[in-house]
């Protein structure tokens, strides 16, 4: 494809060739190409890579163009592109990562900011109304009651220690949020685990279960976490995601506290909680971090389960998990997801 002088082409990231001058462009301009990355486009004058852009599932990033060739349009182009194929995969609500001073840029194209963290990165969507959307479907659905606090969680599956944590955290507040992570990245589908999540905390009246959608620990507000590697990026997009939540969904249902398990494994979770126990203070939020549920000296968790799932026992899986994921376990349902585990 061509406009004015320029050659479009879709990198072949297979291919090392292609994606080792395609990362040479990127590294120019401060930039990687992330490990998730599913698509790339580059515009060439003549054998030169003059930009490039890229797509990890809803989320565009990598965007870059050669100072020699700004105002030219070729910003718009790369977008244009990533978005019609976006489009053409059944993705339209699209979210793009830039720097600071590219915002603007951006905000031209048809996108609109959500969230930045100064000198750092800007997060827009290409909804004029997406978050406003989400926070007016939160609101619809609560309890009312003087203090409220939230968790999030991603429950793959839900086990014992989430119900511990829970069951603690509704104890010393009217009302619990309870945020599940909706990125479908887990081995248990986010419909599924959302679906557990309701069933093992039914018995709690002041709680209510919310689907995180876009907007919490998403791969548009935190990719990284699902990248299990800490790094520079992990503090920005901590900050990030943690920022939205502040500014827009605590609000909205008055949430004062956030509550969190402690994170004794996981690097990227133990800064995420170390980053609230900084921000949200800022905010008017306290962070309270819970003891995990322990059983034989061991903290209960969703990757233990998920282990002895995969050894096939059942019986030590029935120990750590309530009655409901249980039965969701050792239904036909749940076949598939067991067989996945094990391979």
């Amino acid at each position: 494809m061509y406009f004015n002088n320029f050659t479009e082409k879709t990198i072949q990231l297979n291919n090392k060739e292609e994606r080792d001058r395609i990362e040479c462009f990127l590294s120019g301009h401060s930039l990687r190409l992330e490990a998730g990355i599913e698509y790339c486009v580059a515009i060439l004058d003549g054998e030169e890579i003059i930009a490039s852009g890229s797509f990890e599932r809803n989320v565009l990033k990598c965007i870059a163009v050669d100072l020699r060739y700004s105002g030219m349009g070729i910003a718009g182009k790369v977008v244009s592109r990533l978005v019609t194929e976006e489009f053409n995969r059944g993705r339209d609500h699209l979210f793009i990562y830039t720097k600071p001073e590219n915002a603007e840029k951006f905000r031209e194209l048809g996108f609109y900011e959500i969230a930045r963290v100064p000198a750092k990165v800007v997060l827009l969507e290409n909804r004029p109304d997406g978050i406003a959307a989400y926070i007016k479907q939160l609101k619809n659905c609560t309890i009312q009651g003087n203090e409220a606090a939230g968790i999030v969680v991603n429950c793959n599956p839900f086990t014992n220690g989430h119900r511990y944590l829970i069951e603690k955290a509704a104890a010393e507040c009217d009302v619990l949020h309870i945020f599940v992570v909706w990125e479908d990245r887990s081995v248990f589908p986010a419909e599924i685990r959302y679906r557990l999540v309701k069933e093992g905390t039914k018995h709690l009246g002041n709680v209510v279960v919310h689907k995180g959608r876009d907007y919490i620990i998403s791969n548009a507000t935190f990719p990284t976490y699902f990248m299990k590697c800490p790094d520079e990026a992990v503090k920005t997009q901590c900050l990030l995601d943690i920022k939205i939540f502040a500014q827009y969904i605590a609000p909205v249902l008055s949430i004062k506290r956030r509550y969190v398990g402690q994170e004794p494994f996981c690097q990227v979770t133990a800064a995420y909680n170390q980053t609230m126990k900084e921000i949200l203070p800022g905010y008017g939020m306290e962070v309270v971090e819970l003891p995990r549920m322990c059983l034989n000296g061991m903290a209960v968790s969703a990757s233990e389960v998920r282990r002895q799932l995969e050894m096939g026992n059942m019986r030590a899986v029935k120990e750590m998990v309530p009655e409901t994921t249980y039965d969701f376990l050792v239904s036909g349902d749940a076949l598939e997801i067991i067989d996945k585990i094990r391979k």
